[in-house]
C-alpha cells in the first residue's frame, strides 16, 4: 500500500498581448540548484514535483524576462512573464509567435485549437463562417433559399456533432439548423474541435466529434471593441463589444451585434432571392468573478437575440401572402439564453476541484415555406455538477459527477402537432493517466436514464503514446446515442414540395428508435523539421457505425421518408494534412480528405446525396513584420476542390447522376496601421463559379417537382467585401 503521494507543484504561465492573455507553450519551469524541471504544455499549464517550502523556482522563455519566485506552500500558480525590452539590449532576441491553429500534443484526445487570429481570416460573422480556413470541417450551403451554411466532420453532419458553448450543449433541438449563425463570430475566443470520441462528461450525444466555442472573458478581453463590415451582396454588420473591471474581483462585458440585408438580389435570372431579405439583433451581458485567493471563479451570462428571414420569389410581399401567385417564406426566430458557471480549486489541494453549470434557453421559431407551415417551440434546461481530484499523484486524475437536462419541444408541421417532453439524468466518471512523457489515456464511462431512450451506457477511450520525440499516435473509441429531431434538422426539405412520410417502427420518438453509433479513430502526427523550419504532418482514419439510424431518404422523386435503418450505414473519413513554414511570414497548409459514406436505403445500399468522396484543401497566410508604429500587412488564401457529388432523382437529375466537381479560391487583405486600427477586404469564390438552375421547377413552385433542397455549389457568385476593426 502506498503510504505517501508524490505532490506536485501546478501552475500556468501566461503573457500579454495587445492586452490579451496568452499562454506561453514551451516555457522552462525548474527548481533552483536542482535538475528538476518542466516546460509547458498547448495550455501554458505545468506540474512538477514539489520539494518543499522555501525553495524557489525559475521561470523562462525565449523573448521574456526571467523570473525566479520563492515558493512559500503548494498552490496552484498563475504567473504572468513580462516581454525583455528591446531597446536596453544590445542583442538580437528571438521571439516566438502563437500559431492560429494548434494541434494538441499531450493530450489524449485528437484536438484542434482555433484562435482569434484564425477566425479573423473569415468574411464575417457568425459561428458557421468560422471554417473555412480550417481542413477538419468541411463547410456547404444547406439549400437555395436561405443562404444558410452547414458543416460536416467526417462525412457527417452537424446533428451528429456536440456542439457547445463553453461545454454546454447549444446548437441543437429547434437551433439545429440556423442555431451557427445566431454567435457572432466576434465574440468568440477560440474554438475546440474535437475528432471522434469525446469526453463523456459533456453528454451521449457526441457522435462523430465535439466543437466548442469559448466566449470571450470580461477579465482577460480588451476594454472595448468595435467592428464594421459590409458586402457587395447586401450584407451590412456591426459589432460593439465593451468590458469594465468593477473592482479587484468582479468583471462585466457588454456585446451587441446587429446584421442586415434590404437588398433583393438574382444573380441566376429564376426570379428568386439568392440571398434572404434579413436582420438579426444580437445581445449578450456576462458577469465575471474571480478570487484566485480563496480559489473562487464563476460566469453569469444572458442573452437575447431576434432573427427575420423572408425568402423566395422576387416581389414576393409578407403583407399579401393570400393574395399573390409569388412564392414566399417567412422565417422568425426569438431565443433567450441564460447561464451560471461557478468553479472552486481548493487552495491547499491545487489539483482538486469543482464545478457547476446551469443553462437555460427557449428558443421560438414560426415559419412557412410557400403553403406549409412549421412552428417549434423548444425549451431547455440542463445542469452539471463536476468534480476533480487525483489518486495518488497527479499523474492519475479522475472526474466524475452528475448531470440532468430537460427539453420541451412543441411543433406544428402543416396540421400535424407533436408534442414531447425528453428528461435525462446522468451520471459519469473518467479517469485520466499522462506520464508527461510518452504516454496518455483518458477513459470514460457514463450510465443515463432517459424517459425515451431508456437506461444505457456510454463507453468512450482515447489513448496517445509517442514512441519517440515528435511522433505521436492516438486511438479511440466510444458510443452515443441521439434522439433524431427529423424536422428541426431538415428544415430545408420544406422548401419543397414533397410529401412527407414517416414509416413508425414502434419507438417514443415520432414513433422512431432512438440512434446509436460506433466511433472508432487513429492518428498518427509527426513533427519535422526541414531546411530549418518546422512543420507537421498527419493522417487520421475514422470510422463511424450507426445502428437504428433515422434515415433521410428522398431518393423517389416527389417524396421525403424518414424510417429506421434496415442494414448498414457507415462513414469512413481518411485525413491527410500538413502544416508547413517555408519561411518566417508565411505558413502553408494542406490537406486531401477522402469520405466513403454509405446508407442502406429502401432502394438499396448507396452512397449518401451531396457528398464529396474527395476534397482538397490549401491555405497561403503572410504577414510582415510590425514596424515601430505596429503597422503590419496580412494575407491569405485559400482553395477548396470538391470532387462529384451524387444526385437524387428529380425532374432535373435523373437517377444515377453526379454533380461535376470544381473549386473554390478565398482571399483576404488587411492593414493593421496601429495596435488598434485595421482594416480589411476580401473576395469570397473569387472564380466566381456558381450552380447552374440551382432551383428545381422554378417556373411552376407550387407545382409537385419544384424542389430548392438539391445544393451542391454556391448559389450566387463572386462576392467582394470590406470591413474594419478597432480596439480602443
Amino acid at each position: 500500500m502506498q503510504l505517501f503521494a508524490q505532490e506536485n507543484l501546478e501552475g500556468m504561465i501566461l503573457a500579454k498581448d495587445d492586452n490579451k492573455t496568452i499562454p506561453l507553450i514551451g516555457a522552462n519551469v525548474f527548481w533552483l540548484n536542482s535538475q528538476t524541471g518542466t516546460i509547458t504544455n498547448e495550455e501554458g499549464k505545468f506540474s512538477l514535483p514539489y520539494l518543499g517550502p522555501e525553495e524557489r523556482i525559475i521561470i523562462s522563455y525565449i523573448g521574456f524576462k526571467s523570473d525566479t519566485l520563492s515558493i512559500k506552500e503548494n498552490r496552484f500558480l498563475i504567473h504572468f512573464l513580462d516581454e525583455t525590452n528591446i531597446e536596453s539590449l544590445n542583442e538580437v532576441t528571438l521571439t516566438q509567435r502563437q500559431k492560429a491553429i494548434q494541434k494538441s500534443y499531450f493530450k489524449a484526445q485528437n484536438i484542434i485549437n482555433v484562435n482569434t487570429a484564425e477566425l479573423l481570416k473569415a468574411a464575417c460573422c457568425n459561428l458557421s463562417e468560422s471554417f473555412e480556413t480550417n481542413p477538419s470541417i468541411d463547410v456547404n450551403f444547406s439549400d437555395a433559399l436561405t443562404g444558410t451554411k452547414q458543416i460536416r466532420m467526417l462525412g457527417l453532419t452537424s446533428p451528429y456533432l456536440l456542439i457547445t458553448e463553453e461545454n454546454v450543449p447549444m446548437v441543437r433541438g429547434a437551433s439545429q439548423a440556423y442555431g451557427l449563425t445566431f454567435t457572432p463570430g466576434t465574440w468568440i475566443e477560440s474554438i475546440q474541435i474535437t475528432k471522434g470520441a469525446g469526453s463523456v462528461v459533456n453528454g451521449f450525444e457526441s457522435i462523430a466529434g465535439q466543437i466548442n466555442t469559448e466566449i470571450k472573458k470580461p477579465f482577460s478581453d480588451i476594454p472595448l471593441f468595435f467592428n464594421l463590415f459590409t458586402s457587395a451582396n447586401g450584407r451590412r454588420e456591426a459589432n460593439l463589444q465593451g468590458n469594465w473591471k468593477i473592482n479587484n474581483k468582479w468583471s462585466s462585458g457588454l456585446f451587441f451585434h446587429g446584421n442586415l440585408r434590404a437588398q433583393e438580389i438574382d444573380g441566376n435570372g429564376d426570379a428568386f432571392l439568392d440571398v434572404p431579405i434579413s436582420q438579426q439583433t444580437n445581445i449578450l451581458n456576462r458577469w465575471q468573478y474571480i478570487d484566485a485567493e480563496k480559489g473562487w471563479v464563476g460566469f453569469a451570462t444572458i442573452r437575447l437575440m431576434q432573427d427575420e428571414k423572408q425568402l423566395g420569389a422576387l416581389g414576393f410581399n409578407l403583407q399579401e401572402v393570400t393574395n399573390q401567385n409569388l412564392w414566399g417564406s417567412e422565417i422568425n426566430s426569438n431565443r433567450i439564453d441564460a447561464s451560471l458557471k461557478i468553479g472552486y480549486v481548493f487552495p491547499e489541494l491545487p489539483y482538486q476541484s469543482f464545478g457547476f453549470q446551469s443553462a437555460f434557453s427557449n428558443h421560438i421559431q414560426d415559419s412557412f415555406y410557400g403553403f406549409r407551415i412549421y412552428d417549434i417551440d423548444h425549451e431547455s434546461l440542463y445542469t452539471n455538477l463536476l468534480f476533480n481530484s487525483i489518486i495518488g499523484n497527479t499523474n492519475n486524475k479522475f472526474k466524475l459527477g452528475i448531470n440532468f437536462s430537460y427539453d420541451s419541444y412543441s411543433e406544428i408541421v402543416d396540421t400535424f402537432y407533436f408534442n414531447r417532453i425528453d428528461r435525462s439524468l446522468g451520471s459519469f466518471f473518467e479517469y485520466s493517466y499522462d506520464s508527461l512523457e510518452n504516454f496518455s489515456l483518458i477513459a470514460g464511462i457514463r450510465i443515463d436514464i432517459h424517459n425515451h431512450l431508456g437506461t444505457f451506457l456510454t463507453p468512450r477511450l482515447n489513448l496517445r503514446y509517442s514512441p519517440k520525440e515528435n511522433t505521436i499516435i492516438r486511438f479511440s473509441v466510444g458510443s452515443g446515442r441521439k434522439a433524431a429531431n427529423i424536422f428541426a434538422e431538415n428544415q430545408s426539405l420544406f422548401g419543397t414540395n414533397r410529401q412527407i412520410n414517416i414509416y413508425k417502427n414502434g419507438g417514443s420518438i415520432y414513433n422512431l428508435n432512438p440512434e446509436k453509433a460506433w466511433n472508432y479513430g487513429a492518428s498518427i502526427r509527426q513533427i519535422f523539421n526541414l531546411f530549418g523550419r518546422g512543420g507537421d504532418i498527419t493522417a487520421d482514419y475514422y470510422i463511424t457505425n450507426f445502428i437504428d439510424q433515422v434515415v433521410v431518404d428522398w431518393e423517389k422523386e416527389g417524396q421525403i421518408s424518414f424510417y429506421n435503418l434496415e442494414g448498414v450505414s457507415r462513414a469512413n473519413s481518411f485525413q491527410l494534412s500538413i502544416d508547413y513554414n517555408p519561411l518566417k511570414a508565411i505558413n502553408l497548409r494542406f490537406a486531401y480528405k477522402n469520405y466513403d459514406v454509405q446508407t442502406t436505403y429502401n432502394s438499396g445500399l448507396l452512397q449518401r446525396p451531396l457528398q464529396p468522396q474527395n476534397r482538397f484543401f490549401a491555405n497561403l497566410a503572410w504577414e510582415s513584420v510590425r514596424n515601430v508604429k505596429l503597422g503590419q500587412w496580412r494575407w491569405d488564401l485559400t482553395y477548396h476542390a470538391l470532387g462529384k457529388q451524387r444526385l437524387v432523382n428529380t425532374q432535373r437529375d435523373i437517377v444515377g447522376s453526379y454533380a461535376s466537381a470544381y473549386g473554390l479560391w478565398n482571399t483576404q487583405l488587411t492593414r493593421a496601421f496601429t495596435g488598434s486600427f485595421e482594416l480589411y477586404a476580401g473576395v469570397e469564390n473569387l472564380g466566381d463559379y456558381k450552380q447552374l438552375n440551382p432551383i428545381i421547377g422554378s417556373e411552376d413552385p407550387f407545382g409537385i417537382n419544384f424542389d430548392t433542397a438539391q445544393i451542391y455549389a454556391p448559389v450566387f457568385g463572386r462576392m467582394f467585401y470590406a470591413g474594419l476593426r478597432w480596439n480602443f
